[in-house]
């Protein structure tokens, strides 16, 4: 966790960035993935894991699995990302292609596991996924114990969870906000709804959230992607889309957070180079770090 004197000039307040893109994956999710086959049975072990994913998820389990020696399948789509395909494999992992959108790879992935004993992964429910991404907020506090505040990015909502419950029990004065993209508002409008969305594969994370997260905000893309180029002017650090959320929700409740000691999770660094031409485009556009208005 590091705090950058041109950050905090931008935020108007003392900020500490939590560099989980610096993970062996560029991913927060790789706690989890540790946490969770750190804890298998030998039976489970023995029988290996599977998991569907397209992303971080999956390398996550595909990292883990290898330094526990275990064996690990990950179902992906048909059309998924090659670099993150090549990434799961060169971790040891097999992959195996099904269905034109991930729900059909989800739900071939579960046959697989109950047609021959692997030890199912589920992306968002699994109680050891959660404690294990949950450590980041131990060692934040472990390092800034005067921390009033921290923004978290949140897409299924494990990181934020386990934010939430590590917080709760060690500093429950400390204020989590979430933050999300308006044009993917899915956890954003469960939290506020309190009621899951049909079909939803984060039920644990999200009833976590109703209970404990303080307060959750949408930011645009556009807020997003100048977010992006602060990190790298500013902190010199390469931020996924949702890595760089925290900062742009920092930057929209400026005024409210001066005075204050605030945490930004910076949740990973897994961007493509289109997402970060688009961002740099962006900031081309106006000055230099300049801001972009306040809605």
């Amino acid at each position: 966790m590091h705090s950058y004197p041109a950050v905090n000039d931008l935020i108007g307040t003392e900020i500490f960035i939590k560099h989980e893109n610096y993970q062996p994956i560029g991913s927060f999710k790789v706690r989890g993935g540790v946490n969770l086959i750190s804890q298998l049975s030998e039976q489970e072990r023995a029988r290996g894991v599977i998991a569907a994913s397209t992303g971080n998820h999956g390398q996550s389990v595909s990292f883990a699995a290898r330094l526990f020696g275990v064996k690990a399948r990950i179902v992906v789509p048909e059309a998924a990302n090659p670099g993150k395909v090549a990434a799961m494999r060169g971790m040891g992992a097999e992959v195996i292609f099904h269905g034109e959108r991930f729900d059909e790879a989800r739900l071939h992935c579960e046959q697989l596991a109950r047609q021959n004993g692997y030890r199912y992964i589920h992306s968002g429910d699994e109680p050891l996924m959660i404690a294990g991404v949950a450590t980041e907020a131990l060692e934040m506090l472990e390092d800034e114990p005067a921390l009033d505040v921290i923004i978290v990015p949140v897409g299924g909502g494990s990181g934020a969870s386990g934010i939430c419950i590590t917080t709760r029990a060690i500093k429950p004065s400390l204020r989590v906000i979430g933050v999300q993209s308006d044009s993917s508002p899915a956890a954003y409008e469960s939290w506020r709804q309190k009621q899951l969305a049909t079909g939803s594969a984060f039920a644990l994370p999200q009833k976590i959230l109703w209970e404990m997260l303080d307060e959750f905000m949408l930011v645009t893309d556009e807020e997003i992607l100048r977010a992006m180029v602060w990190m790298i002017e500013r902190a010199h650090t390469l931020a996924e889309a949702a890595g760089a959320a925290a900062l742009a929700a920092a930057y929209r409740m400026r005024d409210e957070l001066r005075g204050k000691r605030v945490g930004l999770v910076c949740s990973g660094g897994n961007t493509s180079l289109e997402h970060l031409k688009e961002a740099l485009s962006l900031g081309a556009r106006k000055p230099a770090g300049g801001a972009p208005e306040s809605r």
